[in-house]
């Protein structure tokens, strides 16, 4: 007499790995940026309280400037572009630091490392891209709510699927989704939250965007 559980089809478990996957090389990508920050900290190079990502497009440019061995703050300041060109005293500031030999192999296979994730994460949204062609028309109406990326939906279609008719009501689906918290035991106050099966990868969504950014801001 149980109600069945939610069991994508085949089309749509396939989707949920490639989404999955995208999620966990963005996190990884993460960690290897944090990494990357952490080297040029040790080397004495203050890049992130200058410029506000690191890994756009001036901050590449420094740091593969940087590992073909260049220590100049003044030559390296003048890599940025031009939307931040006039934090130049604030840059040649920022990298004037004592990165040795040592920190300039890391960065080397740091930086090596992030392009190979970076490829493999445009891949991955490529793919993504081809198996919902179908839905293009869908999903382009979709992208016209406010505050929903195109990987956001990706995500949705993914765990939630196009067809809700599975869902009795607006309710039943915020709850599985992750968006309604549920209390493990009423009767213990303070008990810890935790959210429902369905909702773990769902309810992460604003956070993992967040992380991803833009590659190619300044």
């Amino acid at each position: 007499m149980l109600k069945p559980s939610f069991v994508p089809d085949q089309s749509q478990q396939d989707l949920r790995d490639l989404t999955r996957l995208r999620v966990h090389l963005i996190r990884d990508r993460t960690q290897l940026i944090n990494r990357i920050l952490k080297v040029l900290q040790q080397g004495g190079i203050k890049l992130s309280g200058v410029l506000s990502h690191v890994m756009g497009v001036s901050g590449r440019a420094i740091l593969q400037a940087l590992c073909a061995g260049e220590r100049d703050p003044e030559r390296l300041a003048l890599l940025v572009q031009k939307s931040v060109a006039h934090k130049h005293v604030q840059l040649v500031e920022a990298l004037t630091g004592d990165l040795r030999p040592h920190h300039q192999f890391l960065l080397c296979e740091l930086l090596s490392l992030l392009e190979g994730l970076e490829r493999s994460i445009k891949h991955v949204e490529q793919e993504i891209e081809q198996r919902l062609r179908p839905e293009e028309e869908k999903l382009a109406r979709l992208e016209q709510i406010t505050g929903v990326s195109r990987h956001t939906l990706h995500l949705l279609c993914a765990e939630v699927g196009l067809n809700l008719s599975r869902f009795p009501d607006a309710a039943r689906l915020a709850s599985w989704s992750g968006m309604v918290r549920c209390i493990t035991r009423l009767n213990i106050p303070g008990t810890a939250r935790k959210n429902s099966k369905g909702g773990s990868w769902v309810n992460g969504l604003p956070h993992i965007e967040r992380s991803w950014g833009t590659v190619a801001c300044h």
